[in-house]
């Protein structure tokens, strides 16, 4: 199993560090247009193989594609991070055109690799993808569910009071501060919902926190957050490499579910070795609906930015 990381930076590399202590992939290459980047990352990972305990081969290339030939998974971080006070959207016209290089360069040399897109605006890149690539839908997936679904998770476990892994929660709609939908209804501790402990004002809180996830730690941090992205994204690598059957909420194209049409948005899917094995259609509320409906009209709002 070959896994190529495209963008050395603070996302890509803890995409690459996450998947090789996982130890299910034979070799990660990171690739970078910054000379002796990508090299340099790959080195300092690979210094810590004996120390953590894996045996994944991480190599490193600047702008090299050659090096990703025959990959089974892409996944492409590359583009300017947002700033304070930028939004996801503002980044479209820079990213637009680094998405569409990067997604031309892995299948030149890859030509049946299954694509992760976590450059922002997400749900928009991945349609980038979808419309310059001709790939088939099932093997492009867009990763912004599985992160916003660990950020809901965190804010439920603390309003809770409970350890993380007593809660089980699940964001669908756009990856972006106003475009999420988090199924607060659907939230459960331990298999009983949320609502058994919580008041409606704390529920309403864990969904708006969720909400500005990404916004909050922009905040803190000057610029994107970076550990729970490349965790979310080797959960989706080591899914599909492993044949997991597991189930994530993905930006994936839809073609009537949800209500929905030409447009990548988060839904729960399966992942397996074939990337989407299925999409899941669940049973939302009026009001759930009704945010899906609103979130889709802001993703395809953007996507009209695109010069497709």
């Amino acid at each position: 199993m070959k896994v190529t990381v495209v963008g050395a930076g603070a996302v890509g590399a803890s995409c690459a560090e996450y998947i090789a202590i996982k130890d299910f992939a034979a070799e990660v290459v990171l690739l970078d247009i910054k000379e002796g980047y990508a090299e340099g990352k790959a080195m300092d990972l690979m210094q810590t193989a004996s120390l953590n305990g894996f045996d994944t081969k991480i190599t490193g290339s600047t702008n090299d594609y050659s090096k990703t030939a025959n990959s089974d998974i892409a996944v492409i971080t590359s583009g300017i991070p947002r700033k304070p006070g930028m939004t996801r959207e503002e980044l479209i016209g820079i990213n637009a055109g680094i998405v569409k290089t990067v997604a031309t360069g892995i299948l030149e040399h890859s030509p049946n690799a299954t694509i992760i897109v976590v450059s922002n605006p997400m749900d928009t890149m991945t349609y980038l993808v979808h419309k310059t690539t001709g790939l088939p839908k099932n093997k492009i997936i867009g990763m912004g569910g599985a992160l916003d679904s660990a950020r809901f998770k965190y804010r439920l476990a603390e309003a809770l009071g409970a350890p993380i892994s007593d809660v089980d929660g699940m964001v669908i709609g756009g990856h972006s501060d106003t475009g999420m939908v988090p199924l607060i209804a659907h939230a459960t501790r331990n298999s009983l919902k949320v609502s058994e402990f919580l008041s409606e004002e704390k529920m309403q809180w864990v969904v708006e926190e969720t909400k500005v996830g990404g916004a909050t730690l922009t905040k803190l941090l000057g610029t994107s957050a970076w550990y729970a992205p490349g965790a979310a994204v080797s959960g989706l690598v080591q899914a599909i490499a492993c044949d997991q059957k597991k189930m994530f909420p993905c930006s994936t194209l839809l073609e009537g579910e949800y209500d929905l049409d030409d447009i990548c948005i988060g839904v729960p899917v399966i992942l397996g070795k074939n990337g989407i094995e299925k999409i899941v259609e669940i049973e939302l509320t009026d009001a759930e609906k009704a945010k899906m409906q609103e979130s889709a009209a802001g993703v395809k709002k953007t996507n009209g930015l695109l010069d497709v």
